[in-house]
């Protein structure tokens, strides 16, 4: 199954509702979330910096991690960035795929 990073950033409604249903409601709310589409997650972590959090979850396919995507950035209260994750062993199979590319100007 693919895997999936997001970087969740909350607006100022989603930070409410963080303080009123606290982190482990939005933990729970999120891996709901993953399994209602066939995923698990693997980790949920709240953080400093650019992103309040950060989760880590398989899915089943791209169609499901765009579909989660779309609403969750519809809603008001988050913005999430959606990073595909690659094993060691994609990317091996990756650098033996012939690729033919010619750079501008070349």
């Amino acid at each position: 199954m693919p895997k999936y990073l997001w970087e969740v950033s909350y607006s100022s409604d989603g930070v409410k509702g963080v303080v009123k249903e606290g982190g482990s409601g939005r933990r729970a709310e999120a891996k709901n979330l993953f399994e209602a589409l066939g995923g698990t997650m693997e980790a949920f972590y709240f953080a400093f910096g650019d992103a309040d959090v950060y989760v880590i979850v398989d899915l089943p396919d791209n169609e499901a991690a765009t579909a989660l995507a779309l609403v969750v950035n519809s809603s008001d209260a988050v913005t999430l960035e959606t990073v595909s994750l690659l094993t060691p062993e994609e990317v091996d199979a990756a650098s033996k795929k012939t690729v033919e590319y010619r750079a501008a100007g070349g």
